[in-house]
């Protein structure tokens, strides 16, 4: 039996993250925001297959078992919910910078 296979969405938001972080990288390194993009395909793919796999996403203002994550380039995170056969990409943030804004 073949695993259900899910639909991916990304939001026009979690896509403006992606291209102001490769932005804000290739002023430094094209090499990296390339890698950058592409590591964020290849992990928002992977979500076609068992995205429950991924931890919940937690904190104070976050509301229980609403959000998971899934890690990429090293230091980049994807926030993510699922919802019947679609997993929604809402959130790409670099986890070394403040976020907190999103859990308020």
């Amino acid at each position: 039996m073949e695993p259900t296979k899910y639909r991916v969405e990304v939001s026009q938001k979690a896509a403006q993250m992606l291209v102001s972080h490769a932005a804000f990288l290739a002023q430094v390194s094209l090499n990296a925001a390339k890698r950058l993009t592409a590591s964020f395909q290849e992990a928002a793919d992977s979500l076609e297959i068992m995205p429950q796999r991924c931890s919940w996403l937690k904190g104070e203002h976050i509301p229980k078992n609403a959000y998971r994550f899934l890690l990429f380039e090293k230091r980049y995170m994807l926030i993510f919910q699922i919802a019947d056969n679609t997993v929604y990409i809402d959130y790409v943030v670099d986890c070394r910078q403040d976020y907190s804004w999103l859990i308020k």
